[in-house]
């Protein structure tokens, strides 16, 4: 005798998150919840891995006054790096082009 795994009558309906938000993860937009008072955004060119991703958090990371770094990564493209702390923006992005990328704004 076999039993059907998909018997309706043992699902469960979970709530759908709100469309017009999106979720953390799947969302286009940026989140504001990563970015708290003191926090400084980088828009970063030339990335495209993990590893690039470890480059510039490491070197920024270094960086006097650094709390923390943080990159979201476009493959590609333009990615978002987020520093916390008190930091020097010439710092900054003198430590993103020792790590062989290029900051395009701040």
């Amino acid at each position: 005798m076999e039993t059907d795994v998909f018997e309706s009558e043992k699902r469960t309906e979970l709530p759908l998150a709100s469309s017009a938000g999106g979720c953390g993860c799947c969302s286009s937009e940026p989140s504001s919840s990563r970015v708290g008072t003191g926090d400084v955004e980088f828009t970063v060119e030339g990335l495209t891995c993990g590893h690039c991703v470890l480059a510039v958090e490491k070197a920024v990371s270094a960086l006097e006054g650094v709390e923390s770094a943080s990159v979201e990564l476009v493959p590609g493209g333009p990615s978002r790096l987020v520093v916390s702390g008190p930091v020097n923006g010439g710092a900054v992005r003198d430590a993103v082009t020792s790590a062989g990328y290029s900051v395009i704004s701040n």
